[in-house]
């Protein structure tokens, strides 16, 4: 879209210097300016065809703009997330007054003390709090609609609870299943400890039936992994960063939220240690590796933008914050695309550092160290990928009355 609009009349003319400016300095680049400053010039023409004066501009008109270029037929029309930066630049020069936050609701009010329940009593990591008040969300909410006076826990007992459950595995795979009824018991405990429920109903949840480790874990052969590294650009700040998290992931066994978590003063370059922030605020020193520390100084050197975020990872577009894991899934998947693999999270590379090391000859409790396991029964999966061991363990097999030697 053109530029000229800054010329023509329109209640938001007046501002486009200085928004084009804030954007610059918030590290967008020229590509990004340009739409972000062709949209506002779409906007200002609409608010000057409906006589809308700037003081009068609020979202919920932004909105019906964005609206209205859909039904026109216009393709790509971005969302209201585009807009955000022109309403924080308004309100900061007082045009536009502060946006008021919704009014709290009982369900808000309950969710935000389940919250400091999880971090304060569980000390559980801001990810899962997020996972877990998501789940509470969906399942109290979905509750208070079916009921006349809107009850969020009143009544709750072990049937309904059951029947929820039934629900979840019709349509949710095994361990889908698995981790929702995981989450419903940690909301369930929640509410009893509180008072809201007479009896701990949590404790009346039967088990997601399944046997426990019943796979082989699965994993990348060292060849893969090594694709899923040479795939990257190094040529490119984005490139840069991907490389640098996947040696993170697959050379260090970070998770994907441990990896989003890392600070710049985790780094000990003198002392060659790296401080991870776990689950259940653990804390644990792994070595820095010369390939690893390698990937993150080409990183920080060349690829990672000036900010002033602490977080060592961050987004390649502005405004620049903290990558989600989540997003550090998609780099993955796009590497995987790139080696020709079949997609597979970050998670998976974890699995492929155990089983190399147990290649190697490393023992269990290694590899337990490595991954920060808190117990060895999380580690002993990987002992079933051990063949050559379990082949000098394993006894004759009978067969109709034969024994068949291995």
């Amino acid at each position: 879209m053109a530029q000229a609009w800054v010329h023509d009349e329109g209640p938001l003319t007046v501002f486009v210097d200085g928004y084009r400016s804030l954007l610059g300095r918030r590290g967008h680049s020229a590509r990004s300016v340009r739409d972000h400053v062709s949209l506002v010039g779409w906007l200002n023409r609409w608010l000057a065809a409906g006589g809308v004066s700037v003081e009068e501009l609020t979202r919920d008109r932004a909105e019906s703009f964005l609206a209205d270029q859909r039904a026109a037929g216009r393709r790509r029309v971005p969302t209201m997330r585009m807009l955000v930066p022109l309403f924080e630049y308004l309100q900061d020069l007082n045009v536009l007054p502060p946006q008021r936050p919704p009014e709290a609701t009982a369900l808000d009010n309950l969710l935000d003390q389940y919250g400091r329940y999880l971090v304060r009593d569980r000390g559980l990591a801001p990810l899962t709090v997020v996972r877990y008040q998501r789940m509470a969300r969906r399942f109290l909410a979905g509750r208070a609609a079916g009921r006349p006076s809107g009850e969020l826990v009143e009544g709750l007992d072990a049937d309904e609870v059951h029947g929820y459950l039934l629900q979840c595995r019709s349509r949710l795979v095994l361990e889908s299943a698995k981790r929702e009824a995981a989450d419903l018991r940690s909301l369930l405990r929640f509410l009893f400890v509180r008072g809201l429920t007479g009896t701990d109903l949590g404790t009346a949840m039967p088990p997601v039936a399944g046997w426990k480790d019943a796979r082989l874990p699965e994993t990348l052969t060292r060849a893969q992994v090594a694709a899923l590294l040479a795939g990257c650009d190094r040529s490119t700040s984005a490139g840069l960063r991907d490389f640098a998290m996947l040696c993170l992931l697959g050379r260090l066994g970070l998770r994907s939220g441990e990896v989003a978590a890392l600070r710049l003063d985790d780094i000990d370059w003198r002392a060659g240690e790296l401080l991870v922030r776990g689950k259940a605020r653990r804390e644990d020193r792994l070595p820095l590796t010369v390939e690893v520390g390698e990937a993150l100084v080409g990183y920080l050197r060349d690829g990672r933008p000036v900010s002033s975020c602490p977080n060592v990872i961050l987004t390649c577009y502005a405004p620049f914050r903290p990558i989600h894991p989540s997003s550090i899934t998609r780099v993955v998947y796009r590497a995987c695309r790139r080696a020709g693999l079949a997609l597979v999270g970050g998670h998976r590379l974890r699995h492929a550092l155990a089983t190399e090391m147990l290649r190697e000859g490393g023992d269990l409790v290694e590899i337990g160290q490595v991954l920060r396991h808190r117990d060895l029964v999380s580690t002993a999966v990987y002992a079933k990928l051990d063949r050559a061991a379990l082949r000098a363990v394993a006894g004759p097999w009978p067969i109709s009355g034969l024994v068949v030697s291995r």
